[in-house]
């Protein structure tokens, strides 16, 4: 199979960091949008990494989230912190390390990671930018985080690596 055109991975890079802007920019609309707008951000980050175009895909991470900043300035934190990097650091961690132990290592490494981010987040959010939860989240936060947050994040990473392999299958179909 011949190398895909730069210009192909410019195309793909660009479409898919569109629709990772215009989902983080409708997040700022309502929370349950803004939860959507995380999953399909990350989601359009994954789009380059089908082909495995890693500049790519981080500068539709680091474009996305610039993109998005001006018109949702505090909730684009959880997506350059955590959501745009995830699918990223999974590619990596599922090209380059092939060894149990080490598979296990990263994958602490990454709930922890993922601990800390939504603490800033929760940080973030409610001190700054001013987001209201209720009253039973703000008194047991730090149980819920982490250990509600740990056990939701090994769903999560399994639930991404899946559709991870799923946007490959379709991104794959594109013949360049």
């Amino acid at each position: 199979m011949k190398k895909p055109h730069k210009a192909f991975e410019i195309a793909l890079s660009a479409i898919a960091c569109a629709a990772a802007a215009g989902f983080l920019m409708l997040g700022s609309v309502s929370p349950f949008l803004l939860v959507t707008g995380y999953l399909v951000a990350t989601f359009a980050v994954m789009v380059p990494l089908s082909k495995d175009f890693w500049w790519g895909s981080a500068l539709c991470y680091l474009a996305a989230g610039l993109i998005a900043l001006p018109v949702s300035l505090w909730t684009v934190v959880p997506y350059f912190v955590f959501f745009g990097l995830h699918p990223i650091i999974n590619r990596i961690q599922a090209h380059f390390v092939k060894k149990k132990p080490l598979i296990a290592l990263c994958e602490v490494i990454k709930a922890v990671w993922f601990d800390l981010a939504m603490w800033l987040s929760w940080i973030v959010l409610t001190r700054m930018a001013g987001m209201p939860f209720p009253e039973y989240i703000e008194t047991y936060f730090y149980y819920i985080l982490f250990i509600g947050g740990t056990i939701f994040f090994v769903i999560y990473d399994v639930l991404i690596f899946a559709c991870q392999k799923s946007v490959d299958v379709i991104i794959r179909r594109i013949r360049k």
